[in-house]
């Protein structure tokens, strides 16, 4: 089940949708403690707080909306044509850093390439279930790569138990694949992180990870793919 961000708007209201219960996921992968009044059960006040929150449920998603990552068919201002990466090999042995062209496409394309819920994740910046999705071989050999374009991401050597039912890496593969911005999405100050060379939305960091870096990478299992070293 992933977290789209259209379902927000209901939240304010307090109406049961699916939102309740991504809104608890949401509180677990982010470390945050929320709490929320209650509507009174009086009827004549709830359809008042209904018809008072309609226009702010349609700003909130219209906010939420403007910091979802681009996917149009052509760059923005925030995607250069060509970007440097590192590539590695699947046992994560660091070749070389080259120029490559940054991966664009329209939202078919990516549709027709993505699995649905790979597709709500890396393009749309949804979340996905914890527990759900892990991938099989999360102690082998091997490396993280990103499902949309290939890119490694993370090397299966620096990933740690965090608890969350998300996969989580103390550091990525190369500092250079990735990129962070701030994400001030849900009333919150997060920093989120995406692949240099496509854009693809793969999760947020957090300061609570084990050394050596004191870092979790808490990512999206659907927004990579597991690349088995030999």
């Amino acid at each position: 089940m992933l977290l789209n961000l259209p379902d927000f708007g209901r939240r304010l209201l307090r109406l049961p949708s699916r939102a309740e219960e991504v809104g608890s996921l949401e509180v677990n992968m982010f470390s945050l403690n929320r709490k929320y009044d209650q509507l009174p059960r009086a009827t004549g006040r709830r359809s008042f707080l209904i018809g008072a929150g309609a226009a702010a449920a349609g700003l909130a998603y219209a906010y939420l909306h403007r910091s979802e990552p681009a996917h149009a068919a052509a760059p923005t201002a925030d995607l250069p044509n060509k970007v440097s990466i590192v590539e590695f090999s699947d046992s994560g042995q660091r070749k070389t850093l080259v120029c490559v062209a940054t991966v664009i496409k329209t939202e078919d394309e990516w549709r027709k390439q993505l699995s649905p819920d790979s597709f709500e994740v890396t393009r749309h910046a949804a979340t996905e279930r914890p527990y759900t999705n892990e991938n099989p071989n999360e102690h082998a050999n091997g490396v993280f790569r990103c499902i949309c374009c290939d890119t490694a991401l993370f090397d299966s050597r620096t990933k740690f138990e965090s608890g969350t039912g998300w996969p989580s890496f103390w550091a990525p593969i190369a500092e250079e694949n990735i990129l962070e911005t701030t994400d001030n999405s849900f009333g919150m100050a997060r920093t989120a992180v995406s692949c240099r060379r496509c854009d693809a939305h793969l999760g947020h960091v957090f300061d609570d990870g084990p050394p050596p870096t004191g870092l979790r990478y808490c990512m999206n299992s659907v927004a990579m793919r597991f690349a088995r070293g030999s």
